[in-house]
């Protein structure tokens, strides 16, 4: 039996709620609340254990994605949105040097719960960039001990 799902009415619905929803102001409180700064980050081969984005940060929303366990109606339900990290470019002090793939720091998938609660998060930082500062432990030590 093959059933599409191209017209149904979820995705309508699930466009208007999405389009009710401040994103930029999701992904921004995100940011604040966690002082602009990663603690604890594995890139390839390297843990650092601060990340610290030195520059005012824009977002762009990427896409979206819907999830639910189990097949109860009271069932864990959670909506997953992916956004893009840039540098703010008015900030920059060469624009002419600010192209996209300069000013792209990464990105962040933020996972809410059906009551719009922050339950996971998961970063790909662009750890060359030069709007990010990738602390490692002793880089940390080195400015907490006095001089």
């Amino acid at each position: 039996m093959a059933f599409n799902l191209n017209n149904h009415q979820i995705w309508q619905d699930y466009t208007e709620i999405l389009a009710q929803l401040n994103l930029n102001m999701l992904v921004m409180k995100h940011l604040e609340d966690c002082n602009y700064k990663v603690i604890g980050y594995q890139d390839k081969d390297e843990f650092y254990d601060e990340i610290e984005f030195i520059t005012p940060i824009e977002t762009e929303f990427i896409s979206s994605s819907l999830g639910m366990s189990g097949k109860q109606p009271d069932a864990s339900r959670w909506v997953t949105l992916n956004f893009l990290l840039k540098a703010t470019s008015s900030h920059s002090e060469d624009k002419s040097i600010m192209n996209d793939e300069i000013k792209e720091i990464g990105e962040l998938t933020l996972v809410f719960d059906s009551n719009l609660k922050c339950i996971d998060e998961s970063w790909l930082i662009y750890t060359e960039s030069p709007f990010v500062l990738a602390k490692h432990y002793k880089d940390l030590t080195q400015e907490l001990s006095p001089a």
